[in-house]
């Protein structure tokens, strides 16, 4: 056995059996890192979410949003908009929505979904598998729309998943995940890629309730 390695192995056998003290014994856990902000949530989170490559829209009303859709599937030439949750398709559908389906995710323009919760702080779309678009739809499509509320705005992560504590109680989803703006990586050369593994192009439209 090389000296090297029989230094390294003896170090972690008195790690191992020596009693190491605590570090920062008196940091106090419970204290906030980040102060929370009780007003103007929405400026808070439309200023990160954009900052993210993320595309904001705040909509007065239902029919106030279905005419930005209604612009903006017109520019973009979406033919094809993919959105199954029940409720969500029947409102704007109500208001005069109509590029909606439910049958193919895989050829879809975009697809439209809800949300738990947006936090504020970070910029993020705060999802699960609870809703009924289920895992995928938010991933698949090349576009993904977020319809949301202003009640649904939290200021942290932590206030995000409270949200989800007190609306499913001991029945958590089994995913519950963040969406910060589109996809990206900078793993290849530390070149950032932006829609690898998930959608190019994030929408939330944020209506006042």
């Amino acid at each position: 056995m090389s000296n090297s390695r029989e230094k390294i192995l003896s170090k972690i056998r008195q790690a191992l059996t020596t009693r190491v003290p605590v570090p920062f014994v008196s940091t106090n856990a419970d204290k906030e890192i980040f102060e929370a902000e009780k007003d103007d949530l929405e400026l808070k989170f439309a200023e990160n979410f954009t900052q993210l490559q993320g595309k904001f829209v705040y909509c007065g009303s239902v029919g106030e949003l279905v005419e930005n859709l209604n612009e903006l599937a017109s520019i973009r030439k979406w033919d094809n908009i993919y959105c199954v949750e029940d409720v969500l398709k029947e409102s704007l559908q109500h208001n005069g929505f109509s590029n909606l389906s439910s049958t193919d995710l895989k050829s879809c323009d975009a697809s439209i979904t809800t949300c738990e919760a947006l936090v504020a702080r970070t910029g993020s779309i705060l999802l699960s598998s609870a809703e009924q678009s289920g895992r995928t739809v938010s991933v698949y499509a090349p576009v993904h729309i977020c319809i949301a509320y202003t009640s649904q705005l939290v200021f942290d992560i932590k206030d995000g998943l409270q949200v989800l504590k007190t609306k499913y109680k001991d029945n958590l989803p089994s995913l519950i995940s963040l969406a910060t703006g589109p996809s990206r990586t900078a793993d290849i050369e530390k070149t950032l890629v932006v829609g690898v593994h998930g959608p190019k192009e994030v929408f939330c439209f944020l209506i006042e309730d």
